[in-house]
């Protein structure tokens, strides 16, 4: 378990989403099925559950989001992704590839492109979902499922769409940042470079 600066990374496992903590705010929670896991590697780093006040989930997906019905906090994510939990939309959520069914969440935040949480801005990255986002503090770029380590990205078959997503990559593409924190495997510094190669991929399309 690695701490970047003063944020603590909890890597997912199985088919769970990485999870981040900063200050009060774990970012997205994995599918739900491995609170235990998540509960210890908080002890080890000397917290406890009744320490997070607000999730932010990168986006809807149950690999992403599912971990929030067992997580009772209050619920912040882009407002293009809101409708997804809020309807338990087993398509939008994508939790029917995990043969669950999504249950309808409260969300109590709904964000948009240059919202703050803390010293993190929220930079709105359609492609993956229409709702998906990173946070971006100047230094560190959490990035959900935009982009990861080496070039990679989300897929874009399970509510994803090829043009918004080169439009976000771009949008990253001119932030100069050392930490590169994905939603899946594992993070990286040089992290612009990371972006940069996801985003030259794209313009060659």
């Amino acid at each position: 378990m690695d701490k970047i600066n003063d944020i603590l990374f909890i890597e997912g496992i199985g088919y769970d989403s990485n999870i981040y903590i900063f200050e009060d705010v774990m970012v997205d929670t994995g599918t739900g099925n491995n609170l235990e896991y998540i509960i210890n590697s908080l002890n080890k780093a000397d917290l406890t559950l009744d320490d997070i006040s607000m999730i932010v989930n990168t986006h809807s997906h149950f690999d992403h989001s599912g971990g929030d019905h067992y997580i009772s906090k209050k619920i912040a994510i882009h407002k293009e992704d809101a409708p997804a939990l809020e309807n338990g939309d087993d398509i939008a959520t994508a939790s029917y590839m995990f043969g669950k069914s999504f249950e309808p969440l409260n969300v109590d935040v709904y964000l948009e492109d240059g919202d703050m949480i803390h010293n993190f801005e929220i930079i709105h990255t359609p492609g993956h979902t229409p709702g998906g986002i990173c946070l971006y503090d100047g230094e560190t770029l959490i990035s959900g499922d935009t982009v990861f380590a080496n070039g990679g990205f989300g897929r874009l078959d399970i509510g994803g769409d090829i043009n918004a997503m080169k439009k976000s990559l771009e949008k990253l593409n001119v932030l100069d940042f050392e930490y590169l924190l994905p939603g899946h495997g594992p993070w990286t510094k040089n992290g612009s470079r990371h972006v940069e190669l996801a985003y030259q991929f794209f313009k060659g399309i």
